[in-house]
């Protein structure tokens, strides 16, 4: 399974229900977490994200609601002996930060923790099954946008013809991957001879605190998912760009732009009680819009 639950929805601090920003991704059978706002290890309990299965961590950037719930989790996972090591990817002082509170508290985690200053963009992992990269969106302080594509050889193996021209299994995965194949009588046979399309390589763009900007429309190009932050409504449109946020309708032209699947909305301002406004606004412009419901598994 590839999806996104949502483990928190709403910008600055906790309200209305809602939680600081926090998302689980699920892939070839390992959780990546999207950033972790205060009370992100409580909303991984309550929706039943199994911890032991978080193998990587990405910071977007270092204001508190992204990253105040992150030195609890390590420690929780600490306390629970964990040995398997752990990820984390983000802005360089992040570093500083996590060692100076474990060093005040004289903790000594039991796994290693592995940190990855974020310089973007970049590619952050390349693994047999997907592949991350981040690159820069713009807001007050540095932050960074992620970026995760399955990693599927494009071309399925063809077994009658495979077995008709007596290619070697060996070579099977240089076939996955568009190789032709000469036969043991020198004849060339062609990929698509001996293969038919794979399944699409899916999708998902993470864009976290950003001012409303083009710059990063090459990096989320056509995803099958994008999240992108809508703190404010168009009325808001100019507190929006004082304070390096966008607004729903603001998101939904960067979707149409982009050519993306879907669009999934948050990081929704505290001033708002209810947010099926923002899902109005951003439909008139890109249709394939849903709200960021915390609790929610959306599958890319």
């Amino acid at each position: 399974m590839f999806g996104v639950t949502i483990l928190g929805n709403n910008s600055a601090v906790p309200a209305h229900d809602r939680h600081p920003t926090a998302q689980a991704v699920t892939i070839a059978g390992e959780v990546l977490l999207l950033d972790c706002g205060e009370g992100t290890q409580m909303q991984i309990k309550n929706y039943h994200v199994k911890r032991s299965r978080i193998t990587r961590i990405f910071i977007s950037h270092l204001h508190g609601d992204h990253y105040f719930g992150l030195i609890g989790l390590i420690s929780s996972m600490a306390l629970i002996n964990r040995t398997t090591p752990l990820h984390l990817y983000g802005p360089a002082p992040l570093k500083e930060l996590i060692d100076l509170q474990l060093s005040v508290s004289d903790s000594i985690l039991p796994y290693e923790l592995i940190f990855h200053p974020l310089e973007g963009p970049a590619v952050l992992v390349q693994t047999a099954k997907y592949r991350i990269e981040t690159f820069p969106v713009e807001h007050k302080i540095p932050c960074y946008g992620f970026l995760i594509r399955e990693n599927h050889a494009p071309r399925k193996i063809d077994p009658d013809l495979t077995r008709q021209y007596e290619v070697p299994q060996a070579y099977f995965e240089k076939l996955q991957w568009g190789a032709d194949y000469q036969t043991k009588d020198g004849r060339l046979l062609k990929n698509e001879m001996l293969t038919v399309p794979g399944r699409k390589n899916l999708s998902y763009a993470y864009c976290a605190d950003t001012l409303f900007t083009d710059s990063f429309l090459p990096f989320i190009k056509q995803v099958d998912v994008l999240y992108h932050e809508s703190t404010y409504l168009d009325d808001f449109a100019e507190q929006a760009k004082n304070r390096f946020h966008s607004t729903a309708k603001q998101a939904a032209m960067i979707a149409e732009r982009a050519e993306v699947g879907r669009l999934l909305l948050g990081h929704f301002s505290s001033k708002f009680k209810g947010v099926q406004p923002f899902e109005a606004e951003a439909r008139a412009v890109f249709p394939y819009t849903d709200l960021s419901q915390e609790g929610v598994t959306y599958l890319v």
